[in-house]
């Protein structure tokens, strides 16, 4: 079955860097593209960013744009979220996220659009 992993999440001071990694395992990597969210305690979950199967195309929320950067390793079935300039209210459990279909998806920053999730990383970022 199709299993996503994160790693790489942690304490950090504001204005620092992270970077988040997530292994995906079960399927062909390269046909799908991927997305990350977020939830803080007490919210629902959002959008973060998504990349299509290709790589070619990123998209980002308003919050985050500029900051952070969505990149995949097709060879290494591994999908990254560089994390810059880190502030306090991007404390959050990051997800990992990959669609059951191929291709493109009608929406990259929709929940519904990823059938597939990992267990999260923790990340808290102080002031």
């Amino acid at each position: 079955q199709v299993q996503l992993v994160e790693s790489g999440g942690g304490l950090v001071q504001a204005g620092g860097s992270l970077r988040l990694s997530c292994v995906v395992s079960g399927r062909t990597f390269g046909n799908y593209a991927m997305g990350w969210f977020r939830q803080a305690p007490g919210k629902e979950r959002e959008f973060v960013a998504a990349i299509n199967w290709h790589g070619s195309s990123t998209y980002y929320a308003d919050s985050v744009k500029g900051r952070f950067t969505i990149s995949r390793d097709n060879a290494k079935n591994t999908v990254y979220l560089q994390m810059d300039s880190l502030k306090p209210e991007d404390t959050a459990v990051y997800y990992c996220a990959a669609p059951q279909d191929m291709g493109v998806l009608v929406s990259y920053s929709s929940g519904s659009s990823y059938a597939y999730w990992g267990q999260g990383t923790q990340v808290t970022v102080s002031s």
